[in-house]
């Protein structure tokens, strides 16, 4: 008995598609090999410090992984880890940097150029909190997730604690404080919320730890303010009354007449045209943003290594610094250097 005319059409192309998945399986892609290196170490490290110097960090960053993979144990393989580190920070990959920092610190722990690496472990954890929007508006990152901060608030912590003579040391310690701030606005953001669902006590645990852990910070008065506020929600008018007089010796702006406290004043929240543009109109006050604070400090001549290492901070003037930068094993110097 014959099959129907469609059974027939859809048996052909069954057939034919099990053909085409068996050819394809028996010819498989052919694999690209590694024939090793193309040039020697040394053309490898001048091509990577002139794309450095030209600012074209992915052709640096590609000339470096070559040194790393076909020369690890050569002259320039330590310097050129270290380099990498900053070509793949200006790339803005900041999870590799955070990778080969960690490789680095691993397998170098002695190295004297090591402070380097764990500096900027810190630096790429901070950037990873950030995005263009948060940049360019007041809106604030502490309202948002603030998991790397606390992340890099650790990896500077260590550093310090490390290498306190460390040429990056008072950038770290200028990064740690912006950060305190971050995670201080954090805290008191969570307070806000428990305060308006009557959560007193998590009010007043948020707050404490404000007072208790980042006493430098902008946000004390306002965390004072909620913990007297919260103490006479809950009926302790003794321990509130402890709290408005310390808020009255001072911060007296924050305590009303009739002895209350202030809160609104005490948050400085933005006005309506403020909180409806997200942040980008009607601020009150000048504020710090996390761009200024780190700014990359740049410069249309020739940088040294120090200088581009450290963003601009250091080495400024270009001249060869005195202590701190490092050489490759056979102490020969990069190109900025022997230029001078």
């Amino acid at each position: 008995m014959s099959l129907p005319h469609y059974k027939v059409t859809m048996l052909a192309l069954s057939l034919g598609l099990a053909t085409a998945l068996v050819g394809c399986s028996s010819n498989p892609k052919k694999e690209i090999i590694d024939t090793g290196p193309k040039s020697s170490e040394q053309i490898y490290f001048d091509k990577a410090q002139k794309a450095l110097d030209r600012g074209q960090y992915g052709d640096a960053a590609k000339s470096l992984e070559d040194i790393d993979t076909y020369y690890p144990t050569g002259n320039y393989a330590q310097q050129a880890q270290l380099e990498l580190l900053y070509a793949k920070f200006k790339q803005k990959d900041y999870e590799g940097t955070i990778a080969l920092a960690d490789r680095f610190i691993r397998l170098n722990p002695q190295h004297p150029n090591a402070d380097y690496a764990y500096y900027i472990r810190g630096v790429a954890n901070m950037e990873q909190n950030y995005d263009n929007l948060m940049r360019y508006t007041s809106l604030k990152q502490a309202h948002r997730d603030v998991g790397y901060l606390k992340v890099s608030y650790q990896n500077f912590v260590d550093f310090i604690r490390r290498y306190p003579s460390s040429q990056y040391a008072v950038d770290a310690a200028q990064r740690m404080k912006f950060i305190g701030q971050e995670l201080a606005e954090s805290e008191m953001n969570a307070a806000r919320f428990n305060i308006k669902r009557q959560a007193w006590l998590a009010a007043i645990e948020r707050s404490q730890w404000v007072v208790e852990h980042y006493p430098q910070s902008p946000q004390i008065p306002e965390a004072l303010a909620t913990m007297a506020y919260a103490y006479g929600q809950l009926g302790d008018t003794a321990t509130a009354q402890q709290y408005i007089n310390v808020l009255k010796l001072n911060y007296p702006q924050l305590v009303k007449a009739n002895g209350e406290v202030n809160l609104r004043a005490a948050r400085k929240e933005g006005s309506w045209l403020n909180r409806a543009t997200l942040g980008v109109l009607g601020r009150q006050e000048t504020t710090e943003t996390q761009e200024s604070t780190v700014q990359e400090k740049s410069s249309a001549t020739e940088h040294s290594w120090l200088n581009r290492m450290s963003f601009g901070l250091l080495d400024k003037s270009g001249q060869q610094p005195t202590s701190g930068d490092y050489t490759p094993v056979n102490e020969s110097l990069n190109d900025s250097q022997r230029n001078k």
